[in-house]
């Protein structure tokens, strides 16, 4: 019996700082963050999902975009920091 994939919803903002931070991570010590290497094959799959589908990757205005999308995902100063947008996954 196959079982069938995973499918993970993501706003457009959240892919984007997703992303970058995955981005980060890999151009990093991966083998510091990640201690076992089985978990390395689905983050760069997932890597090269959003970068496929992330519109504006190299755009002039990337760092702009980046920054904007990390304010609308930051919650409020004065909410409950323990209220995640998207925790239903």
């Amino acid at each position: 019996m196959e079982t069938p994939e995973i499918i993970i919803k993501l706003t457009p903002d959240e892919a984007l700082v997703l992303s970058d931070w995955l981005e980060q991570v890999q151009m990093t010590d991966l083998s510091r963050l990640v201690d076992d290497a089985a978990v390395w094959a689905p983050l760069h799959r997932m890597a090269g999902t959003l970068d496929k589908s992330l519109p504006g990757m190299f755009a002039a205005d990337y760092a702009e975009r980046l920054e904007a999308a990390r304010r609308r995902l930051r919650p409020a100063p004065d909410s409950d920091t323990t209220d995640h947008k998207g925790s239903d996954a």
